[in-house]
């Protein structure tokens, strides 16, 4: 059994946080740390045992290197899901955990929102309204469509339960394939341009590591068929978004939600935003009333294994990227 450790807690808003880790743990020692130039410092002082960090400011500044140093904490548990701002680090001295999971479900319904958003003619209908016009126009129901899910992961999992609610057929990719409720084949990741001709939708949840980074590039895009319908909520990089423009401009994809970029925040600049068959959202798709609250508790949960001296769930392995 570990003893309860010291515990730093990095987020803009901490206070709350505090308290309730006091409940849950009274006792444990807590310092506090609302800045990403104030974290090295903390850390050399306070010298925790245990981390929970929140990339709150986006990635450019992030003070990775102050938490993976020799005399860096044991375990740091992530707030959010994605780890590509902690670059490398070494295992055997540091855990990494995240909260995959806690938005599987939110992700899953976002990805829903922008299928059903084109294949009623949502936009179509809008631009008649804003006319006046009355004409008709036809929608195009999900049963019995293809989805194709890059990355079963949980929100890939989430997404697929969704999808058969609605009489969809799904396939999908991920490292080690098995069999899964809700999906009807299951692919290695090398097999994905055998799968993407057969895809009326097509949507990305894998995380962003070195093997997935340009995955979707101009010859998986080409292998799409026609209207297809096409939701990225993954990592910007997974994605080539001058491809993906090019295929929204010429409607080889029909309509598209994009919920990550390359660069965050995205460019004035960029063409993507000038594209009305696109749904652009500034990385959002896993916000949702009570995330932090829920993201929180999971860290606690694995904190009560922590102490107890039992295994953490949810640890990353850093070659792997997840």
């Amino acid at each position: 059994m570990n003893q309860t450790p010291r515990i730093l807690l990095h987020n803009t808003e901490t206070a709350s946080l505090a308290t309730t880790l006091r409940a849950a743990h009274p006792g444990v020692e807590i310092a506090e740390c609302a800045t990403y130039e104030s974290l090295p410092n903390a850390l050399s002082t306070f010298r925790p045992e245990v981390v929970y960090t929140v990339r709150f400011a986006g990635t450019p500044g992030y003070p990775r290197g102050a938490l993976f140093n020799d005399d860096g904490p044991k375990w740091v548990a992530n707030g959010g899901v994605g780890i590509d701002h902690f670059g490398h680090w070494e295992p055997t001295k540091t855990t990494v955990t995240n909260a995959a999971g806690v938005a599987a479900d939110a992700m899953a319904e976002y990805i829903m929102g922008v299928f059903l958003h084109f294949a009623m003619d949502v936009p179509g209908l809008t631009s008649d309204k804003s006319a006046r016009l009355w004409q008709a126009r036809s929608v195009t129901p999900l049963k019995g469509k293809t989805l194709l899910i890059v990355g079963l992961g949980h929100t890939g999992q989430a997404l697929a339960l969704r999808a058969k609610a609605f009489g969809m057929r799904v396939i999908g990719t991920r490292r080690t394939p098995r069999p899964m409720d809700n999906v009807d084949r299951s692919e290695a990741a090398d097999k994905l341009h055998t799968l993407l001709p057969d895809a009326d939708t097509i949507a990305i949840t894998t995380p962003l590591t070195n093997e997935t980074r340009g995955l979707i590039d101009a010859t998986a895009f080409a292998l799409m068929k026609p209207g297809v319908l096409f939701a990225d909520v993954s990592r910007g990089g997974v994605v080539d978004q001058t491809s993906l423009a090019d295929m929204l401009a010429t409607k080889h994809i029909k309509g598209a939600g994009v919920d990550v970029f390359e660069t965050e925040p995205l460019p004035i600049d960029n063409p993507l935003w000038g594209l009305d068959n696109l749904i652009l959202s500034p990385h959002c798709s896993s916000v949702f009333d009570g995330w932090e609250t829920a993201s929180f508790q999971l860290f606690l949960d694995n904190l009560a294994l922590w102490v107890a001296g039992k295994p953490l769930f949810n640890i990353v392995d850093p070659n792997r990227g997840y």
